[in-house]
């Protein structure tokens, strides 16, 4: 992965689970890759599921596994390989691990109502909490700590390119990325 020899950034995408977090994930990246600049996005179910066969969501669990998380974000970042955490983090501690490890970090925030997230619900996880299957569904059995300080606040009824955007106009702001991204050359 190449990120045109500056140092690499992190950006972490928070929110209540369906919020959006994936959808503007993936924008982001989708408009890095086309000025060049290849991330690794570290989706928090996809990490999971390879970790553990039987995902646990009890306290001990989702600290053990969000500092694991933050710490491969840590060693993508030290080697060069920018970061996009596409992960809920319930407790602003887990996002605080990687920002206090990261120094070239930002939190975004979806900011989406809870009632939104139940109606969109892609992954089934408020329909299994509804139904007993679920018992620790941040937001609704779990808290959710927003950030109280959140870099970019993104409101979930956004454009999520316009979104990418706003998440690029930061990271050029903050020095993260040049003014100016060499355009991909495309040989036929």
């Amino acid at each position: 992965m190449g990120n045109l020899n500056q140092a690499a950034f992190a950006v972490w995408i928070t929110g209540l689970p369906a919020s959006g977090k994936s959808t503007i994930a993936s924008a982001l990246r989708n408009q890095l890759a086309s000025r060049g600049i290849d991330v690794a996005v570290l989706e928090s179910d996809t990490i999971r599921k390879m970790l553990e066969e039987e995902a646990s969501y009890d306290p001990e669990a989702r600290a053990r596994f969000y500092r694991y998380l933050a710490y491969a974000g840590v060693l993508l970042t030290q080697h060069g390989v920018p970061v996009i955490f596409d992960a809920t983090a319930n407790r602003r501690i887990y996002r605080d691990w990687a920002r206090q490890q990261i120094p070239r970090f930002i939190e975004v925030f979806i900011d989406c109502l809870l009632e939104t997230c139940i109606a969109r619900d892609p992954k089934g996880i408020y329909r299994k909490a509804s139904e007993g299957g679920a018992h620790t569904v941040p937001g609704l059995q779990e808290p959710y700590e927003p950030p109280e300080a959140a870099d970019i606040v993104v409101d979930s009824k956004h454009d999520p390119a316009l979104a990418a955007e706003r998440i690029l106009e930061k990271l050029k702001e903050r020095g993260y990325l040049a003014d100016r991204f060499p355009r991909r050359v495309v040989r036929q």
